[in-house]
């Protein structure tokens, strides 16, 4: 595309400057996974059913496994009390003034880690049990693609446990509860609608991000995300957020939440990580769920120390945590839309849940036969 603005007025040449700017976006969207002779196994009606069908399973089922209970979240929280979820620290929440609390700032979640932690307090919740929530948020900064979308959903859940708690085995223990949840829910799915057929191992792999750096070596993050996927169909990987042998963290976590630098029992850093799950449809990995052993005092210093953020220690929640105000707890989120879209064998969000996405993805989706909601 070449446009020349020689000899143009001032608005000639903003208006340039705004298609230039619409075209070079569309070029970027127009990126998506593209599978190949993809048909979709559901209609629309099906799939509606489904998604009901695989929302009201899956959370009786991890409402059961891990002895949860539901609780109401909100969609915003105030500015600054440090509640807020900033996932990698650069993505830019949702803001906007409430008139009646004197244009005090309100900003839209980008989870529910933090919040969480705080109920369980607030409820006294007992170590064993814990809360399930259904988290609704926007990520106005989110990269559109087949996985990627402004509106998340998720349950996010948390539950209380003991110092002695705070271990790889227990993480591991909770990890291997929850694929059961989802494979009871394929197990269902699948009954009901006959042409789908099961494609989820009966195990899910462990490994730590360090290990597979030492495989893959010369791949990047996703490459090897691919790979150890590929390999084993599920896998948890294990320490995300600390840095590994080569300097780089294997993705970023926030510092406050998840606790990526207290040693566990295999000789790594971490207790925390990613479910993944190789997915045929789109011949690729797709995480499920992020989760993980929250922060205690000592490791919430130690983390904010690392990533310069001490002057957070004086927010809302984080003098909770230092004052021992809040209890040890585990917890994580699950994305709803993501678990429909790989159990209906979906290859993109839209055909799950209703939200904006460029026009050019759009057209592009109905010539591969996605049909977007």
């Amino acid at each position: 595309m070449y446009l020349c603005t020689r000899n143009c007025s001032s608005v000639s040449k903003l208006m340039l400057r705004i298609a230039m700017k619409s075209y070079n976006s569309s070029k970027k969207m127009s990126k998506i996974l593209k599978p190949v002779d993809y048909q979709p196994v559901l209609d629309m009606r099906q799939t509606e059913q489904g998604i009901k069908l695989i929302k009201e399973f899956f959370q009786q089922n991890l409402s059961t496994e891990l002895r949860l209970r539901r609780v109401t979240a909100p969609l915003f929280v105030l500015k600054g009390l440090g509640i807020n979820d900033d996932l990698n620290g650069v993505e830019r929440p949702v803001t906007f003034p409430i008139k009646d609390l004197g244009d005090q700032k309100a900003e839209v979640v980008h989870s529910l880690a933090k919040w969480k932690r705080l109920t369980l307090a607030e409820y006294e919740v007992e170590p064993g049990y814990g809360i399930y929530t259904d988290m609704n948020a926007i990520r106005a900064d989110e990269e559109l693609d087949n996985l990627h979308s402004l509106y998340v959903d998720q349950w996010d859940w948390e539950a209380v446990i003991c110092k002695k708690d705070r271990s790889l085995k227990c993480l591991k223990d909770i990890v291997s509860r929850i694929y059961a949840s989802i494979l009871r829910t394929e197990f269902l799915v699948c009954e009901r609608y006959c042409k789908l057929k099961p494609f989820l191992p009966q195990e899910i792999h462990f490994i730590h991000a360090e290990e597979l750096l030492c495989m893959y070596p010369d791949k990047t993050v996703k490459e090897r995300e691919d790979l150890i996927a590929k390999a084993y169909g599920a896998v948890f990987i294990i320490g995300i957020g600390g840095k590994l042998s080569n300097g780089e963290p294997h993705d970023g976590r926030a510092p406050d939440y998840d606790d990526w630098t207290t040693p566990n029992e295999d000789g790594f850093l971490g207790l925390n990580g990613d479910i993944l799950i190789w997915y045929p449809v789109l011949g690729r990995s797709v995480e499920l769920s992020s989760m993980g052993i929250r922060v205690d005092k000592e490791s919430l210093l130690r983390q904010l120390k690392l990533t310069g953020k001490e002057e957070r220690e004086q927010l809302f929640f984080h003098q909770k945590l230092l004052n021992d105000q809040l209890p040890l707890s585990i917890g994580g989120g699950i994305g709803q839309s993501r678990l429909c879209m790989v159990l209906l064998h979906k290859a993109h969000l839209g055909e799950i849940q209703a939200s904006i996405w460029p026009d050019d993805m759009r057209k592009e989706c109905e010539k591969l036969g996605i049909k977007i909601i």
